[in-house]
């Protein structure tokens, strides 16, 4: 590898990247459901979370959710609209930004009725009742953004802030908690 592809390499790591990166995630419900998927790599390895992932170079957000969920989870989806917005910054135990990811969640709707199976980065997948969210080891901020979105969809909320700096799902978190 030349010291310029060595060089842009680096640039676009995931691991203590010299900029954020762009992630998409889809909250896809199922009545009073939510589809979430078992992390198998890091960041969050081990946790459960929505399905989604980097936007590649030349993707719109819509394709780039849309092809994450096809290759996490094996299903399609119709992208509806974009209901958070997230810093999630990750440091190492010395306090070095492993991962900076700004991401933006979309409500999406499956385009059919394919049952999920786990792919790409995930280990498990399975719609579960919002309701026992707490039961699982989610990713930072995945409760709160699922439960924001599902209260508003029902009416329980007059509305749903896309992005606030103060939420805990924007905190900044450690690597190995």
């Amino acid at each position: 590898m030349s010291k310029m592809q060595t060089l842009i390499h680096d640039q676009d790591s995931r691991l203590y990247p010299s900029k954020p990166l762009v992630g998409v995630g889809g909250i896809i419900f199922d009545g009073d459901m939510v589809l979430l998927g078992l992390r198998g790599k890091e960041p969050g390895k081990g946790k459960w979370s929505i399905p989604g992932g980097a936007v590649k170079v030349g993707e719109t957000l819509e394709e780039a959710l849309k092809r994450e969920i096809s290759e996490e989870v094996g299903i399609s989806v119709v992208v509806k609209d974009i209901v958070a917005v997230l810093d999630r910054i990750i440091k190492d135990e010395n306090g070095n930004i492993a991962y900076h990811y700004i991401l933006v969640d979309f409500l999406c709707i499956p385009a059919d009725h394919s049952t999920p199976k786990p792919a790409s980065d995930l280990i498990d997948c399975r719609y579960v009742r919002v309701d026992d969210l707490d039961h699982y080891n989610l990713t930072r901020g995945t409760a709160s953004v699922v439960k924001q979105v599902f209260d508003y969809l029902k009416g329980l909320s007059p509305a749903m802030p896309v992005y606030n700096p103060d939420s805990v799902s924007n905190a900044s978190s450690c690597l190995h908690p």
